[in-house]
């Protein structure tokens, strides 16, 4: 059995957010990190390695700096890493992405025991969508929301996340899962994993190993072939800086409708 994790270096979102032009983000200027639902289900990764036995591959699409974060993953508990770069697939929308990481997850190969698991969303695009397409593309039933994951054999007991309670759902074997931050909280990496994690494989996947593959279509990966237009980007203003109210209720409140009334809000 093995499980194979997909990440995504992210903007770190806390500090300010650049755009280009053309509306793509220009990732070059700003600091990164680990896309924080991509975490937990690494988590969730190793806490069945952990149980089974079985391997664990990482696997991103960026540009080449993105393996400093796989390695990191890898010092985590992660046995190998997969990076997916090319300057063709660069500026990919959802579609095209999932069209790219369904290829080099089939390439990797997905076998009856196997569990393929993603975020939720990513903090830079909030769609929810290439793990789900993922699924489509590579015939695997899937099971998004996951709170809680037990494996039983052939099969996978999700607790799946709605927005008024919770489903149970059991699910065969090979599957793919999408992970949210209410399912575990992630470890850190360790001394003897940061030793061990230039003895383990990093392979890197280009254009020319995935131009062919079944999955991939030249015209509709990149910038130039993804069906999503960006209509506008912009950094938003940021917001005023709150006042706090000291005192008693009486007092607060009559403070609070005197700057209420002055605002011309009441």
């Amino acid at each position: 059995m093995k499980i194979i994790v997909c990440v995504k270096q992210v903007p770190d979102t806390s500090g300010k957010v650049a755009v280009n032009p053309d509306g793509t983000l220009n990732r070059a200027s700003m600091q990164t990190i680990t896309n924080p639902d991509d975490m937990n289900a690494v988590e969730a990764a190793l806490k069945l390695k952990d149980e089974t036995g079985c391997k664990v591959i990482v696997v991103t699409m960026g540009p080449p700096p993105a393996a400093s974060m796989l390695r990191e993953l890898m010092a985590m508990g992660a046995d190998e890493a997969v990076l997916v770069s090319a300057r063709e697939f660069g500026g990919s929308d959802t579609y095209a992405t999932s069209q790219i990481l369904a290829a080099a997850v089939d390439t990797i190969g997905v076998e009856k025991d196997d569990v393929v698991m993603c975020g939720r969303q990513a903090i830079d695009g909030d769609t929810a969508q290439v793990g789900p397409q993922m699924a489509e593309k590579l015939g695997l039933p899937q099971v998004t929301y996951a709170a809680d994951i037990h494996k039983d054999g052939e099969n996978i007991t999700v607790k799946r996340m709605l927005e008024d309670g919770y489903m149970t759902i059991k699910v065969k074997t090979p599957c793919l899962l999408t992970c949210i931050k209410e399912l575990n909280e992630p470890r850190y990496m360790s001394i003897g994993g940061i030793y061990e994690t230039y003895n383990k494989p990093l392979a890197t996947f280009d254009y020319e190993k995935l131009k062919d593959h079944r999955l991939i279509d030249p015209s509709t990966i990149g910038l130039k072939g993804s069906p999503t237009n960006i209509f506008k980007s912009f950094t938003p203003p940021q917001k005023g800086v709150g006042v706090m109210l000291e005192g008693n209720g009486k007092e607060t409140c009559e403070e609070l409708a005197a700057i209420l009334i002055k605002k011309h809000i009441i």
